[in-house]
């Protein structure tokens, strides 16, 4: 999701919201209850910053949960994104 499609969705401005993102700008609670709602999570899930396993068979666990997630074309996207970093 783009930054001007996760603002609509929020209905707020997407250059307040990339501000948001490079740390420019504070939002409220407002806005941020805006966001967790476009994103469908919870508004807890937006401070969550979980420690990554160094277990590679944890790793490779939360990566094949997450990609279950997603449709044919965001898998595509996925994988041009890694095979790109990987290379």
């Amino acid at each position: 999701m783009t930054i001007e499609q996760l603002a609509e969705r929020a209905g707020i401005n997407d250059k307040y919201l990339g501000s948001i993102e490079r740390g420019e700008q504070n939002p409220s609670f407002k806005v941020l209850t805006e966001v967790a709602r476009a994103l469908e999570v919870e508004l807890s899930d937006l401070f969550r910053f979980e420690h990554t396993e160094d277990n590679e068979k944890v790793l490779r666990q939360k990566i094949a949960d997450l990609l279950k997630r997603n449709d044919l074309r965001q898998l595509q996207i996925l994988f041009k994104i890694i095979k790109n970093v990987i290379e």
